[in-house]
């Protein structure tokens, strides 16, 4: 079974960076895009950016022009980079990758930023 296995979260001030990355323990073939998502508590998972295979990105409007996410799919690897980050950023994280087999999730990482 496939697992992804996300890293480098964590407490950070506001105005600070921190770089997320996931990586699968499995090849995963045919896929059709990778994507970050948060949840903070109370409040539903939302969409925080997409990489589709062919290298198109979409961002939330919330985190446009701060985070920027990049992808290997020949590795199964994404990444986001946070920059600029505010305290309405703090959540748990997770990068899902999905193919023409389904949807692979990670367990998810949390970033607080705070002062």
């Amino acid at each position: 079974q496939v697992q992804l296995v996300e890293s480098g979260g964590g407490l950070v001030q506001p105005g600070g960076s921190l770089r997320l990355s996931c990586a699968a323990s499995r090849k995963i073939s045919s896929i059709t895009n990778m994507a970050w998502f948060r949840q903070a508590p109370g409040k539903q998972r939302e969409l925080v950016a997409l990489i589709t295979s062919g290298g198109s990105t979409n961002y939330a409007h919330s985190v446009k022009g701060r985070f920027t996410i990049s992808g290997d799919n020949a590795k199964n690897t994404v990444s986001l980079q946070m920059n600029s980050l505010k305290p309405e950023d703090t959540a748990a994280y997770y990068c899902r990758i999905l193919s023409v087999f389904g949807a692979y999730w990670g367990q998810g990482t949390q970033v607080t930023v705070s002062s």
